[in-house]
């Protein structure tokens, strides 16, 4: 069947509209008409280059829809179910999957080439080229054959555009706070960067029972919105965060620091290592221009004589089979913000605009919705 996908060609060029050949689904795998697909930065980060991915790509890998047909040996999703794609594909019977840590599946190695577990791909453009998905998905398209593993049944009453984020920001945000950090009842949390995973982050904090959640943003808009999701404090640099913390913990520091900023660099790790006082956690969700070095500490001052930890994690540490149905049970009693998290819609054709909104710092959380 034919398919209209934005594409990656070549670091640094603009998304592109093409029409693509997309293959039927083979053995264990699922195709997908998408309904909506979140802008996520790690899509940004493919097209810039800042990370390394096999081009040409089809992009996105937050996404919603209605399953369209089934290949042969799935037993998750049966034709004209609702799904949510999780961005970390669950095979439920590798290593980590049989040991609590869907979010270290063995089927997440191929995310960066889009290849399917029988080594090949389902998109190929008019040249005879390849495309691999995002993420094995690539929900930028309007249909896509993903592998079962990486669905997750959706209820009727959540809606795709909200269910969209649920497959990588909300719960890569919220666990950041929940699972990877640790947050405690009564500590006081700092969140470098409010965009859409960070806003996540705050409501975890809060939900884990923060006392103080500090947020630090260059950008008023997003500061206006942290306060929204539960910021207690907000500021525009590290330096009046810092001042802020010392005060507020009569010395002692922050608990935790979270990095959720949209371009990780050394200068941040540095601003949130010194933010935490003694048995604190740098927990670092953001990632950095591949090539870089972004952690470089000072062991004595820095990390050793305050017993603080650097923490990295995938998705927030979250188990997608039990993870996302959970968030969208908070969100149905109220308990977790999502609808606020879209600040835009755009369509398909409308990708470079949205991404340049994202980049000028407009946006929380845009969506693209596709056209049925």
């Amino acid at each position: 069947m034919r398919t209209t996908a934005a594409i990656v060609r070549k670091p640094g060029a603009p998304w592109e509209i093409s029409e693509l050949e997309l293959d039927e689904p083979g053995p264990r795998e699922v195709l997908i008409a998408f309904a909506a697909a979140g802008l996520c930065h790690s899509d940004e980060h493919l097209r810039t280059g800042d990370a390394v991915g096999r081009l040409p790509m089809v992009g996105g890998h937050e996404g919603a829809g209605i399953v369209e047909a089934v290949g042969p040996g799935v037993t998750r999703v049966a034709a004209g179910d609702r799904v949510v794609c999780s961005f970390i594909p669950a095979c439920g019977t590798c290593r980590y999957c049989s040991t609590g840590r869907q979010n270290l599946c063995d089927q997440g190695a191929q995310m960066m080439t889009g290849m399917l577990s029988d080594g090949t791909f389902r998109f190929h453009d008019d040249t005879g080229a390849d495309l691999g998905g995002f993420c094995g998905l690539g929900t930028f398209a309007q249909h896509a054959v993903v592998s079962q593993a990486s669905c997750v049944p959706l209820a009727d009453d959540i809606p795709f555009e909200v269910a969209a984020l649920t497959g990588c920001g909300v719960p890569t945000g919220w666990g950041s706070s929940v699972y990877a950090a640790g947050v405690s009842a009564g500590d006081t949390v700092v969140i470098f960067g409010a965009g859409g995973v960070g806003s996540n982050a705050i409501q975890g904090a809060r939900y884990a029972g923060a006392r103080y959640v500090v947020v630090v943003d260059p950008v008023p808009f997003k500061r206006d919105k942290a306060i929204e999701f539960g910021a207690s404090h907000v500021f525009a640099s590290a330096a009046e965060a810092q001042q802020a913390v010392v005060e507020l913990t009569w010395g002692q520091l922050a608990d935790h620091a979270i990095i959720t900023v949209g371009v990780l660099v050394a200068d941040v790790v540095s601003q949130a290592a010194a933010i935490v006082g003694k048995g604190g956690q740098v927990t670092v969700t953001s990632v950095g221009r591949s090539g870089d070095e972004q952690i470089r500490l000072a062991a004595n001052g820095s990390v050793v004589g305050y017993q603080r930890r650097i923490q990295g994690h995938v998705f927030g540490m979250c188990n997608p089979l039990y993870d996302i149905p959970r968030l969208h049970g908070l969100y149905r009693t109220g308990q977790l913000k999502l609808d606020e998290l879209i600040t835009q819609r755009y369509r398909l054709g409308e990708i470079n605009q949205a991404y340049q909104d994202l980049d000028d710092g407009k946006l929380i959380r845009g969506v693209v919705v596709h056209e049925a």
